[in-house]
């Protein structure tokens, strides 16, 4: 029998952990010598080691971290001191996204990915008719046709968008605090399921981003996402042939997730049926969908398989020593040639940019904020304290405030402000995948703070502020421009120029005597934001609070493309290729952060037109190194320019609202707070069936209710979805206004809101086309 290599499987991201599958005898030709197969992927690298006798001796599947050389120079000494891989006698394949550097180095021949799984599948399983492969970047698919004596295949590929393969899947679930091992089981069946744009990863991420902040539970954003995955294969990598059985699927998602296994099965019997595709009797249609337990391991296999009906003479596995002298000196000489400086010149010039820069308010001040931290703990990260700023000493009497909340994409913030303007506590609280959860996350920390103190304003801003607005009782509900505009002005009130740079967008507010003249917003593409640092951080193990440090501590970096978010992350796999580490690449993103931001994002390529005086703001710029490469960028275009950072760039937004509940108040407003017993209480439910679905209009959206227990609920008896008293209900999910009601007498009055609007500004356009080609009368 075949001996198994035991090692610890970790797919895609490596988040989850399984046994290996059981190496098998595959039965193949008997040869002169060992043949060895290894399959570079763009996150993990696999082997496949079998014998002169043509079985299966060892195979492991591990992480490389972006060290592809690495993994592999670890694999070869592993397999040359337990398994005898001898030089000059054994044979080696590669295939995968990393191999065309690496298989010239031990005298390897590459194999191209898809005739490698196509040629393990013909041998494992000559029954297969259609072959799908997601991997964490790619995906495949194969058509067999004929018999075994003409058969041929048709092969389908998409490898430059992230839309259908695993990665959002998991970014998504890491957002969300779902543990890996939970979302190894989590099902696609008997849940509702939402619109989740499946042409394009990023796109799909922001949907999903909506559903999150809307309530809906995190159960079935999840099967919404397998399902956009497999309907996004189909969609694609079909090209309008019918997949018929029996059907293979292979790679980590399909391998790991039960609920995509399960959305498979769903969809590809429905096709089946409603194409009249005949199935052997007797036979569950589901069981003809197959996936294997050593499902990872088939490229490599096939490299194998290949191998065998190579010339002897092919791939002779000529030892180490030239991947070792690449690792250890040709890599570093070529990426002198191809790549960059650091993000800095010499340790003089940035120590000069830290002692400027890393106090916190970018200016160099440093303000202590009267417990002992400053505002920038001066790492390099750019990250200061959570947590009060006031002294410990005030906190719980801190008497009459204003509190101002950010629901943002990642993290929820909170601030109390006196009435004299002073920033008296700040909070954070990472998002838990609902905004109602996360808002009583904020307000025990503001409750405690407060004490005996009074809220005489509540304002909200953010993606959760909709809707938050009518259960918490906020005062205020603020657009975020204007919440990210004031809280700069109010620092600095002769600023030109805000760049506001969140998780999942990115703004910029051009100013004219503090007044906002004009404005960008991002909100489509993850190029240029912080999600997508902290996104590829992750991917490389690397905790956010060292991602600034690790970056300042290469000292060379990859040219990366400016533009898409989905071709800048094939930009990177394809420097680590090249033999790129994490540091360096790390380094590459935040020098092209700026271009994305101004450029691609802002469409500013003359900053001159802007003014001198530019402040950065939002949770990105505490990465130190990111402030530096916008500092370097914008003084570059001109040399005059003022760069500050905001003193609390985090919770700009949140004091921005703030200051506007303050206004409120000072005009005379009275609160409508709910208070803090009232919000720890909340309990809520969410609604998605046919009976929420809005009939307004022909585009029927599936919209979500989401129904809070409150005190003053007057409850909905009369709907589909009735309502007891006690009870208000928030609908989301709606494209237009006339989505946000059930009633046709609230439906009147949304549409003579809508008339109203209309005429008040008509559309000029429309007014123009129509006179324009009216026939007049001689």
């Amino acid at each position: 029998m075949a001996t198994e290599h035991l090692v610890q499987i970790q797919p895609l991201a490596g988040t989850l952990s399984a046994k290996p599958a059981p190496a098998r005898a595959v039965n193949f030709a008997a040869g002169p010598g060992q043949i060895c197969g290894i399959d570079v992927g763009s996150t993990t690298c696999k082997y496949v080691l079998v014998s002169s006798e043509g079985q299966i001796v060892a195979q492991a599947y591990e992480r490389h971290n972006t060290k592809q050389a690495e993994k592999v120079l670890d694999f070869l000494t592993r397999l040359e001191s337990e398994y005898k891989l001898t030089p000059q006698q054994d044979r080696i394949f590669f295939t995968g996204s990393g191999s065309g550097l690496i298989a010239p180095l031990v005298g390897g021949k590459m194999i191209q990915e898809v005739v490698a799984v196509a040629a393990a599948v013909e041998k494992v399983h000559p029954a297969v008719r259609f072959v799908s492969e997601i991997g964490g970047e790619d995906m495949k698919t194969i058509f067999f046709s004929g018999d075994a004596n003409n058969k041929s295949k048709q092969v389908l590929m998409q490898a430059a968008c992230s839309g259908g393969t695993g990665t959002f899947i998991e970014k998504t679930a890491r957002k969300l605090e779902i543990a890996p091992e939970k979302l190894a089981k989590m099902r696609y069946t008997g849940y509702t399921l939402h619109k989740v744009s499946s042409k394009c990863g990023i796109f799909a991420e922001a949907d999903a981003n909506t559903l999150l902040k809307a309530g809906v539970p995190v159960e079935e954003i999840i099967a919404s996402l397998f399902e956009a995955v497999v309907y996004q294969n189909l969609a694609t990598l079909t090209r309008g042939n019918t997949p018929v059985p029996e059907i293979l699927l292979l790679g980590g998602p399909n391998l790991f997730f039960t609920g995509l296994q399960e959305a498979w099965r769903h969809h590809l019997t429905k096709v089946w049926k409603e194409r009249k595709v005949e199935v052997p009797k007797g036979v569950d249609p589901a069981s003809m969908i197959l996936v294997p337990e050593d499902a990872l391991y088939y490229a490599a296999q096939g490299c194998v398989e290949v191998g065998r009906g190579e010339p002897a003479a092919s791939g002779i596995y000529e030892g180490m020593e030239k991947l070792k002298w690449w690792i250890d000196e040709g890599q570093h000489e070529e990426k002198k040639k191809l790549g960059r400086g650091g993000l800095w010149k010499d340790p003089k010039e940035l120590e000069t940019f830290k002692a400027r820069y890393a106090g916190g308010n970018g200016n160099g001040n440093g303000k202590s904020n009267g417990n002992g931290h400053e505002n920038g703990n001066g790492n390099g990260n750019g990250h200061h304290p959570a947590g009060a700023v006031e002294a410990p000493s005030k906190l719980g009497k801190l008497g009459r405030v204003l509190v101002g909340c950010d629901f943002g994409s990642t993290t929820a913030k909170a601030v109390c402000l006196s009435p004299q303007k002073e920033l008296l506590f700040s909070c954070y609280a990472l998002s838990r995948g609902n905004p109602i959860e996360d808002a009583k996350v904020l307000f025990r920390q503001v409750k405690e703070a407060i004490g005996v103190g009074e809220i005489v304003g509540l304002a909200i801003t953010g993606y959760g502020k909709d809707l938050l607005k009518g259960i918490l009782g906020a005062d205020c509900p603020v657009v975020e421009t204007i919440a990210h505009a004031s809280a700069g002005l109010h620092f600095f009130p002769d600023a030109d120029c805000i760049c506001d740079v969140g998780g999942v967008d990115v703004k910029i507010m051009i100013l004219n005597n503090g007044a906002v003249t004009d404005f960008r917003l991002n909100s489509q593409c993850s190029s240029g934001n912080g999600a997508f640092l902290q996104g590829v951080a992750e991917r490389f193990d690397i905790p956010m609070n060292e991602m600034a440090d690790r970056a300042f501590n290469a000292e060379a970096m990859p040219q990366l493309s400016m533009g898409c978010g989905v071709f800048l992350q094939s930009d990177i796999v394809n420097q680590q290729r090249k033999g790129w580490q994490a540091d360096e690449i790390l380094a590459a993103l935040c020098a092209i952060l700026p271009l994305n931001v101004w450029i691609y994002a802002g469409g500013l390529n003359n900053l001159n037109q802007v003014g001198r005086k530019y402040i950065l703001q939002g949770g990105t710029h505490k990465n130190l190194a990111v402030v530096k490469t916008q500092v370097d960028f914008i003084l570059s275009k001109i040399p005059e320019a003022e760069v500050v950072v905001h003193p609390y760039s985090g919770e700009a937004g949140a004091i921005g609202a703030a200051l506007v509940a303050l206004e409120w108040w000072e005009k005379g407003g009275q609160t409508n707070f709910r208070g803090f017993d009232a919000i720890e209480r909340l309990t809520y439910k969410t609604v998605t069936s046919v009976d929420t679905v809005c009939h307004w209009c022909p585009v029927n959206c599936q919209r979500s209710f989401i129904d809070v227990e409150l005190d003053d609920g007057k409850g909905r008896e009369w709907s589909k979805v009735p309502l007891g008293a006690g009870w208000e209900r928030v609908i989301v999910n709606n494209s237009c206004p006339k989505g946000l009601v059930e009633d046709l007498n609230e439906m009147k009055v949304i549409k003579t809101e809508i008339e109203r609007t209309k005429d008040a500004y008509p559309n000029v356009a429309d007014l123009v086309r129509k006179e324009a080609f009216r026939r007049v009368s001689t």
